[in-house]
């Protein structure tokens, strides 16, 4: 059997966000939510090994829909974990290579923080706010991803992203997305993002 994927640890505990994000909400959405998407991408996995040694008879369209949905939940929740970090170690404003080329591209950070929270904001259902790399135009980049895999741009490194699913953030913040947007900044990992956007930059 090949290799698959597995639920990563969290690099906090589920508490540590509190009181931004609470316990509960971390608890399922890491350990509930998350781990379907695993659960998910495997099972599509093995269908389409069995396919392949004629043991099982598959829908190959809908097989790699799947696939692609809970791939992407996978990849975009893994990185959405580092993204944050304890309550008083994360959010502010970004210095270093990061902060620079946020003022570079976007002229400024707080214009920066309100587009990318307007794309939150409006993502058309359940979905993500993306900060991206585009390095054919050495430019940062926002996008917004329904679900986790429709209108996303492929192949752009994720710098940072906000899960603006209900299961982010319902149980603590009810239907008010945007009051969740807003208290996600004070826990964005700007360490994360800086070592991220070095290391693609590369």
């Amino acid at each position: 059997m090949a290799k698959r994927y597995e639920l990563p640890n969290l690099p906090y505990a589920y508490g540590a966000l509190d009181p931004y994000i609470s316990a509960q909400i971390m608890q399922l959405h890491h350990g509930k939510h998350h781990l379907a998407y695993v659960n998910g991408a495997n099972a599509a996995l093995d269908k389409l090994e069995k396919a392949r040694k004629g043991e099982l008879q598959i829908d190959v369209k809908a097989v790699l829909r799947d696939y692609s949905f809970n791939f992407g939940g996978h990849v975009l929740h893994s990185t959405f974990w580092s993204c944050m970090a304890p309550s008083g170690k994360g959010g502010g404003t970004p210095g270093g290579v990061v902060g620079d080329k946020i003022k570079e591209d976007f002229t400024s950070f707080d214009t920066f923080k309100a587009q990318f929270s307007d794309a939150a904001k409006t993502v058309e259902g359940s979905g993500w706010a993306q900060l991206l790399y585009e390095p054919e135009i050495d430019s940062l980049v926002i996008a917004q991803a329904e679900k986790h895999n429709i209108a996303h741009l492929v192949g752009l490194p994720v710098l940072l992203c906000l899960d603006v699913w209900e299961h982010a953030y319902y149980l603590q913040y009810l239907n008010d997305r945007g009051k969740f947007v807003e208290n996600w900044w004070n826990v964005v990992n700007w360490d994360y993002v800086e070592k991220r956007l070095r290391s693609v930059k590369k």
